[in-house]
C-alpha cells in the first residue's frame, strides 16, 4: 500500500499538498499520514509560562491536523494517520521517514508567490538521499490540474 506523508501547518500550500496526496491515496488504495509540526518555543525563564506556552501550541497543531483528517476521510479507503511532533521540521520529518519505513512519498506544498519555503528548499536539495521520492505541489495549481495530476 502507497502511503504519502503531508506536513500540516495553517499555509494555503500544505492544504493543496492534502488534497493532492488524498486523491492519489484514494486512486492508488493507498494512505495518508498527517504530520503536524511544533516548533519549539523560546525559553521563558518561568516553567509555568513555559508549559502553558507549550500546551497551548501542541492543541493548536493538534486540531488542525485532526481537521485536515476530517477534510479527507471520504477521499481515502484508510482513515489518515496523524502525527503531532515537537521539534525542528527537517530533523522531524527526518526522523519519521527513518522510523515509518512504510513511506512512499513525502509530499509538500510549495508557496504560491515568493520562495518554496525551508521545507522544500531542504528537502529538494536532499531527495537523493532520501528514503522515498518528494512530490512538490505547486501553491498555485488548480482543481482541475489537481485532479488531472492526482
Amino acid at each position: 500500500m502507497r502511503v504519502y506523508l503531508v506536513i500540516m501547518d495553517e499555509t494555503d500550500e500544505a492544504g493543496v499538498a492534502l488534497r493532492f496526496a488524498a486523491r492519489r491515496a484514494a486512486r492508488t488504495g493507498g494512505s495518508i499520514h498527517l504530520l503536524a509540526l511544533i516548533p519549539r518555543q523560546p525559553f521563558v525563564a518561568f516553567g509555568g509560562i513555559q508549559a502553558t506556552i507549550e500546551e497551548e501550541a501542541r492543541v493548536r497543531a493538534e486540531a488542525l491536523v485532526t481537521s485536515a483528517a476530517g477534510s479527507v476521510m471520504g477521499d481515502s479507503p484508510h482513515p489518515p494517520t496523524i502525527s503531532v511532533r515537537q521539534g525542528e521540521g527537517v530533523a522531524v520529518i527526518r526522523e519519521y521517514l527513518a522510523k515509518h519505513p512504510e513511506v512512499s512519498a513525502l509530499v509538500l506544498g510549495a508557496a504560491a508567490n515568493g520562495g518554496p519555503g525551508p521545507l522544500v528548499n531542504h528537502f529538494v536539495g536532499i531527495a537523493g538521499q532520501l528514503p522515498c521520492p518528494v512530490y512538490v505541489i505547486p501553491g498555485n495549481i488548480s482543481d482541475a490540474d489537481l485532479e488531472r495530476l492526482g
